[in-house]
């Protein structure tokens, strides 16, 4: 099989790796976590299990003089009972920062879910190689980016010349958690997830904690972020708290309290962007829960809508437009006594003009060309002169 190159194989170790904070031996390999075990052991959620899993900002990092670079991983895919088949998570291969290729694995493990049920059958299947060729040759930089939007556990790395980490690069790290829009949701490819792009215009280096679904201020979600080490930290919220109709205001004030306070435990001044959500009509003034639309689902189409009663936003149910006031009144509160917290309004990334001109495919979340635009907006507000992420802390 490898027959054309001397082939060096060389062990994936978390040295290798950015934006993972756990890295899990398997049978095949290794299976990056973007959340630590302790964390995972206190949530049962088969959802945040998924998510979690799927690397978005998860990307292998050496320098090298090869030409040639195989990559051996154990996919799992996930599949919907009569929606449209998902397409093969797409890796990135980018060498001295440049985008050079891309490539899929095909095979590995599916799940296929049946939304009417709620259940899902695993079919287990076979690792696959990735394979890259022709790279300039000399001493450069190699980053592959894992699917933002698939499970991948990592088996094996060859090259035709050996590998060394790279320690530092003398960027800040950035870490931000948010929801599957952070997570990458209908993205092209992994580097064009907006916070992978807005990293990548900031000149940082990205820890994503978008968490598909899962943005939801769990406590030890806060613990995970107040124990990375991070320069500057960003958290959008809101929307998944609305379409779970997980909690109600009086229980929101002092979750987002409790959540700001456990991070500034492990980051006391460093610069701390809250995000509200961008627009997203269905759930404006309607509260949750959301649902999915199943009469588009019959027309192989995947689609949310809002089930909730605006008349309950008067009983404490939350709204887009209830968070987004409460949380500009909670960072003006705090930003008092801590100048480095600032709030940014979800809208000014998508608004209602961006609606207008690039609606919600399936009313809830972003395509690749708004993933463009959002991350062009946040690293444009956030990184560029009298933004927060150029607060000079202490």
């Amino acid at each position: 099989m490898h027959t054309h190159h001397n082939w060096t194989t060389t062990p994936i170790t978390s040295d290798l790796l950015r934006g993972v904070l756990d890295l899990e031996p398997t049978t095949h390999g290794v299976l990056p976590h973007r959340l630590p075990a302790r964390a995972r052991a206190q949530c049962t959620d088969p959802q945040l299990a998924m998510v979690e899993s799927q690397p978005s900002g998860v990307r292998l990092l050496f320098r090298t003089r090869a030409t040639a670079v195989e990559l051996d991983t154990l996919p799992t895919k996930r599949t919907y009972v009569g929606a449209p088949p998902r397409p093969d998570g797409v890796y990135d291969l980018l060498v001295d920062g440049r985008l050079v290729s891309q490539a899929t694995v095909t095979g590995g493990n599916t799940v296929t879910i049946d939304l009417t049920t709620g259940t899902a059958e695993h079919q287990p299947g076979p690792p696959g190689t990735l394979s890259f060729t022709e790279l300039p040759d000399g001493i450069k930089d190699i980053e592959i980016w894992l699917p933002h939007n698939e499970t991948t556990e990592l088996v094996a790395l060859r090259t035709d010349a050996p590998v060394e980490p790279i320690a530092d690069r003398g960027r800040k790290i950035w870490l931000h958690h948010g929801s599957s829009i952070s997570h990458g949701s209908d993205a092209a490819s992994p580097t064009t997830i907006w916070p992978a792009l807005a990293a990548s215009l900031g000149g940082v280096e990205l820890i994503n904690l978008g968490l598909g679904g899962s943005a939801l201020l769990d406590p030890f979600t806060a613990r995970a972020i107040r124990d990375t080490p991070a320069d500057l930290i960003s958290l959008k919220l809101g929307i998944n708290l609305v379409n779970l109709d997980l909690m109600r205001l009086r229980a929101f004030t002092p979750a987002v309290h409790g959540f700001l306070d456990t991070i500034r435990e492990g980051h006391p001044t460093a610069p701390l962007l809250v995000v509200s959500p961008i627009l997203c009509p269905i759930h404006e003034d309607t509260p949750g829960p959301g649902a999915f639309d199943f009469s588009a689902l019959a027309a192989g189409e995947l689609r949310f809508r809002a089930t909730g009663d605006p008349a309950e936003r008067a009983t404490g149910k939350l709204t887009l437009g209830v968070i987004r006031e409460e949380l500009s009144r909670i960072v003006r509160q705090r930003s008092a006594d801590d100048p480095h917290l600032h709030y940014l309004d979800g809208r000014d990334l998508y608004g209602e003009t961006d609606f207008a001109e690039l609606p919600l495919p399936d009313e809830l979340h972003p395509d690749a060309a708004t993933h463009r635009r959002i991350g062009e907006r946040f690293a444009e507000r956030a990184f560029t002169t009298g933004g927060p992420f150029t607060d000079h802390s202490a």
